[in-house]
């Protein structure tokens, strides 16, 4: 309640907005204001990435596939993946379905508290002013979670006006988005709500399909709202808050999987114009709930038998952060701030199922804090920028358990308590970057870390014939790396963001240079966590029973380190009407292991392919893109090959007046087969096949 008080205050009261806000007139268009605290000056070290919003899909975390090197687990976007395997991470860091990279919206982490997942549904790119990736670890500013890189997303802000869309799409598709931008009473904010459906498409290849397969329906909605006021001239209130829901199905009966969820923040920015030291502070909230249920089918694919019920998996996030930059001189600044964030919740699940009842129940789930400060300093000298950082985490993990009974007497068979471990961790970021007109050359050394989620530690799970096992003794990850780079800056032209006018941008958020850039890599993830195969079915094992022939029985472990090695290439070029980008990345990512998991070592991590290629290019209203995988595995034991697949994505608006246009957009227009998955019996899964859309936009 504090929180929705808070934006409503936000919306309907405050003093006058700023100057820059009255000189952007009631246009109509959708304007881009800067909302936080300017880049510093350590930004000149760094691998930075601004994503263009625009994708044949009209979703973020295809756009973000524009970034070659970020990866999801899967290559199955939010329409027909298990949420579960959809967290995100960069340079080769993957193995297990957790992210690596810390996503946030307006300074507040996005992974779910309960799993690290992400739920893409709930970012709608048209309330979105920007999308900037920052590749490499060690950020002092994020702490844990930002253990490969940072996806920073930047809400809408300022002006007045309001959009519309409407689509149809293959499959009985439809999406719709709404966007009101007001200014109410003396302060300025919006509401947007979407809405996507579509009756899906056959996950399962042709040829290995059987009666049991059918469509992959899903039902996907969100809604925004944000208050932005100015206290006074140099300080703003901003208020959030965002809700979503979202069902899909994974191809079968008894198959379907979402979730539910809604975030509330308040952020207070000082940009320190009439003082020397510019401030923010950030609260938040997060409130989950996620249901998922498994299946098994017979090898010809005509039965499908329920295995687990995920009835409900409720979380919480809560977090608070705060800095202040204090000017040393007029060449240095030094960066101080600290952080708090507390996840909690557990997974609810019927299994073993006999005659398609379950006779047992579990329930598992714990509690985790991290409390870091961090301090950072640049000195901007000449052609010279140095910078560098250091933070200090505390972590305590507490009410680790994982409880099994059966339904009929309610007798424990299980009931495990997890020790209540704690720790600290010490990371950090060196850089250093030298410019010479249109040149630059940076270099940068970091160490980097994550907690494992509550997920990994406590919670057992099963995919199809494979069953893994959880690990409460699970340790942090840790990455060092080092980096080097260089940019050249050839012509300073607008990076167009959508296909806003470019007179209704701020003059921050479209000047980004025309670029190419190159960085070289080397990284290496110490005590990662991976899914380790320990044996094969049929048998009982511990932690999971019985595995069925042809399964595969895997438990999380830490194992010695993943080393990875590569390079990036990234180009940003616009002149006139035209526009191009284009990306690729490298990546020789390797397993070092011993112990139990010695098999592993030399081989790829899970589902991390070599090469990784983007590039688009566009005239005013029209815009084609290719994109390129190479090979991956499924599994540790890089037995399950995934085959490499060239996709072509187009779009055309055609405007029809000053505030309506219409759109047709294609994904996958060749119908490429994209391998997603593949089961030990060589049953493959495929992602989105060839999806044609149609609509209208109303400005």
């Amino acid at each position: 309640m504090p929180l929705i008080c808070a934006l409503f205050v936000a919306i309907q009261a405050g003093p006058a907005l700023a100057q820059s806000s009255e000189s952007a007139g009631d246009s109509g268009d959708i304007v881009v204001y800067a909302e936080k605290l300017p880049a510093p000056d350590s930004d000149a070290t760094l691998s930075i990435v601004e994503v263009p919003l625009q994708s044949a899909s009209n979703r973020l975390e295809d756009a973000l596939r524009g970034v070659a090197g970020l990866t999801q687990f899967r290559r199955t976007d939010a329409r027909s993946a298990n949420a579960t395997s959809q967290g995100a991470t960069l340079r080769g860091l993957g193995g297990n379905a957790s992210s690596r990279v810390l996503l946030v919206l307006d300074g507040v982490p996005q992974s779910d508290p309960f799993g690290g997942w992400i739920s893409w549904p709930a970012y709608a790119p048209e309330r979105l002013a920007s999308v900037r990736v920052t590749r490499g670890g060690g950020s002092a500013v994020h702490g844990s979670g930002a253990l490969a890189g940072v996806i920073e997303l930047e809400s809408i802000a300022g002006g007045a006006g309001a959009q519309g869309s409407l689509a149809y799409g293959s499959r009985n598709s439809l999406e719709a988005s709404a966007l009101i931008k007001a200014r109410l009473g003396s302060g300025t904010g919006f509401l947007s709500a979407n809405f996507a459906r579509g009756d899906g498409f056959i996950p399962i290849a042709e040829g290995r399909r059987g009666t049991a397969d059918i469509a992959s329906p899903y039902r996907q909605a969100s809604l925004a709202a944000r208050g932005v006021v100015d206290v006074n001239s140099h300080t703003q209130l901003q208020a959030s808050m965002t809700a979503f829901t979202d069902r899909r199905n994974r191809g079968t009966i008894l198959s379907g999987n979402g979730g539910d969820g809604a975030d509330a923040s308040v952020r207070i920015v000082d940009s320190g114009y009439n003082s020397s030291w510019p401030w923010e502070f950030l609260v938040y909230a997060q409130v989950r709930k996620f249901q998922s249920r498994f299946v098994a089918i017979d090898a010809a694919r005509a039965t499908v038998t329920q295995t687990v019920d995920q009835y409900n998996v409720p979380s919480t996030g809560l977090g608070a952060k705060g800095e202040v930059r204090i000017p040393i001189g007029e060449l240095a600044t030094l960066r101080l701030g600290g952080d708090w964030r507390r996840t909690v919740g557990e997974t609810k699940e019927f299994f073993t199922y006999v005659s398609g009842l379950p006779t047992r129940l579990r329930e598992a789930g714990g509690k985790a804090d991290v409390l870091g400060g961090f301090a950072e300093a640049s000195l901007l000298t000449g052609d010279f920028t140095l910078s560098a950082s250091g933070r200090v985490d505390h972590w305590s993990l507490t009410n680790g358990r994982l409880v099994e009974r059966t339904l009929s007497t309610g007798v424990s068979i299980r009931n495990e308590i997890a020790p209540d471990p704690s720790g600290w961790e010490l990371t950090g970021r060196v850089g250093a970057a030298w410019e010479a007109g249109d040149f630059k050359l940076r270099t940068a050394g970091y160490l980097g870390w994550r907690l494992p989620t509550l997920n990994e530690l406590y919670r057992p799970f099963r995919v199809g014939a494979d069953a893994t096992a959880a690990n409460a003794a699970l340790a942090p990850e840790r990455m060092r790396g080092a980096e080097i780079g260089a940019n050249w800056t050839f012509s300073r032209t607008s990076l167009g963001l959508r296909d806003i006018p470019e007179t209704s941008i701020s003059e921050d958020a479209a000047s980004v240079p025309n670029t190419l850039s190159v960085t070289l890599f080397s990284n290496r993830l110490v005590d990662p966590i991976a899914n380790v195969t320990l044996g094969a079915g049929a048998g009982t094992f511990p932690g999971v029973g019985f595995v069925a022939a042809g399964g595969a029985y895997r438990q999380r472990l830490n194992v010695d380190a993943v080393r990875s090695n590569g390079v990036e290439v990234d180009l940003n070029w616009r002149k006139g009407d035209w526009r191009a980008q284009a990306s690729y990345a490298l990546t020789d990512a390797r397993m070092r292991t011993s112990g139990l998991a010695a098999a592993l070592s030399g081989l790829r991590p899970a589902q991390v392919p070599t090469h990784t290629a983007s590039a688009s290019i566009g005239w005013k209203g029209l815009s084609a893109t290719a994109r390129y995988v190479s090979a991956q595995f499924e599994d540790d034991l890089n037995t399950r090959r995934l085959a490499d697949a060239l996709t072509f994505d187009a779009v055309a608006r055609v405007p029809l007046g000053k505030r309506l246009s219409v759109e047709v957009r294609g994904e996958n227009l060749a119908n490429a087969r994209v391998e997603a998955a593949v089961s030990a019996t060589g049953v493959i899964e495929r992602a989105t096949p060839r999806t044609l859309w149609v609509g209208v936009v109303v400005r």
